[in-house]
């Protein structure tokens, strides 16, 4: 790995720890100045929505430009919606943002989202530049690398958003971001990427092209079948994103669980830096699934007593294993897929897989209430299972946890054990390498 990969990626984590640092405190914000929860829902659904949809005109953006050109794009786009939002700042009066019907407000919400949203494309650009900067048996590390970068942008937003919304204010946040997104496009400017000439063949270029994508997908038996293995368990992730903070407040103070947060956060550095020192050896597929395997298995006991310690060193676990399964799904893309349609279909996975979440949002919440909460406070599951799994809401959302867990092992084993996995396997064993016949021509088509 070169300086040039290194200072792409510092310049990379910035940016994202900028823009998640916005998405972070405009959630904080609107819940201060409304005190509305629905209006964070609704903000979240909107946030969640849009990256499913974007995925795949971003990921065309990304193909039919120079890498350099979009991440460039990426930046001045947040810029400018950043800018626009401390402009209406400024111009409105405070009590039109205090009121969670004013139209204002949502322009306001939507324009910030918008500017976190524009570093997605980095996210799918970094990861077409490993293929192009990167030899085929360090491209692995050089995705831990990234998983870490995410990691690290993560553990910074979740705790300096906060502390800036406290004591600063939204003013002063959007003016950091505004400040520090410049200073990226400067350091950008100064960087060179080798990259091929981008030669569109078509004669009319079609910018989304999710037909070509698809066969693109579909040319590789098996891949289309990993993709939507990792949107099921995404699906079953967004259980505990809905309710995991319902569960760890039953067990320990606000204060308690949000400093315990920022720890944990540290798992997606730890695993990813795991990844960029040992890599994920000859067979990533097998990793992929094994992490899965240890995954869901975490899941299904990390909640089995009402203890903080024994969710906390679950939660530690499966934070880890994320980055090794997110670097060996890009890993496999990265061989498998030609560099000139590797943004679109990392623009199609990031779409299809990223839908999952809002969708288990909206109805896991209920089945909780509806089911398994009453299941463990006056049902049969107080007979059943209450003398060693104990009783009350806390523990109806812990059975959840679990049943999630076990729906998760089976389908990883049942998914193991099915053709596609075995073909994807064969061909990922046997394919040529790419990206290095591309470099020997120079240029890629489009």
């Amino acid at each position: 790995m070169t300086n040039r990969f290194y200072a792409l990626l510092a310049n990379t984590l910035t940016a994202s720890v900028i823009n998640n640092c916005v998405w972070f405190a405009l959630t904080f914000w609107l819940y201060l100045e409304t005190k509305s929860v629905v209006a964070t829902s609704i903000m979240a659904g909107i946030y969640l929505g849009t990256v499913a949809v974007s995925g795949f005109f971003l990921g065309s953006l990304v193909d039919h430009n120079r890498k350099k050109t979009a991440m460039m794009l990426s930046s001045v786009g947040s810029l400018g919606f950043y800018l626009v939002d401390l402009l209406l700042y400024g111009w409105y009066p405070s009590s039109t943002f205090s009121n969670p019907s004013s139209p204002i407000l949502w322009v306001f919400i939507l324009f910030g989202l918008l500017g976190a949203i524009a570093g997605n494309i980095r996210s799918i650009a970094i990861a077409t530049l490993v293929t192009i900067l990167i030899d085929e048996d360090q491209r692995d590390k050089a995705n831990g690398l990234v998983g870490t970068a995410n990691g690290v942008s993560f553990l910074v937003a979740s705790l300096f958003s906060g502390l800036v919304i406290g004591f600063l204010g939204m003013f002063w946040m959007l003016a950091l971001a505004i400040a520090l997104t410049a200073l990226v496009i400067v350091h950008l400017s100064l960087l060179s990427i080798p990259e091929p000439e981008i030669v569109v063949t078509e004669t009319k270029t079609n910018h989304l092209d999710i037909r070509g994508t698809l066969k693109s997908v579909q040319q590789i038996p098996g891949l289309l079948g990993l993709i939507f293995f990792n949107t099921f368990n995404n699906f079953l992730g967004g259980v505990f994103m809905s309710l995991m903070d319902a569960y760890g407040l039953s067990l320990v103070s606000v204060q308690v669980w949000g400093t315990l947060w920022g720890v944990l956060s540290l798992g997606f550095i730890v695993g990813g830096m795991v990844v960029a020192r040992n890599g994920l050896g000859a067979k990533p597929l097998r990793t992929l699934f094994l992490a899965n395997l240890a995954m869901w298995t975490v899941c299904i006991f990390f909640t089995i007593q009402a203890s903080i310690i024994l969710l906390a060193v679950g939660m530690f676990i499966y934070l880890c294993l994320i980055p090794v399964v997110e670097a060996a799904e890009q890993t496999i893309i990265q061989k498998l897929i030609s560099p000139e349609r590797q943004g679109r279909v990392f623009g199609f996975a990031q779409s299809v897989e990223q839908a999952a979440s809002p969708i288990t949002a909206f109805i896991i919440g209920p089945i909780a209430q509806l089911v398994f909460i009453p299941f463990m406070t006056t049902g049969a599951g107080v007979d059943l299972l209450g003398s060693w799994f104990g009783t009350g809401s806390a523990r109806g959302l812990a059975l959840l946890f679990t049943v999630t867990g076990v729906i998760g092992l089976l389908v990883t084993l049942i998914a193991m054990r099915s053709d596609s996995y075995g073909i994807l396997a064969k061909k990922y064993q046997q394919a040529p390498e790419l990206a290095d016949q591309d470099r020997a021509t120079g240029a890629v088509a489009s």
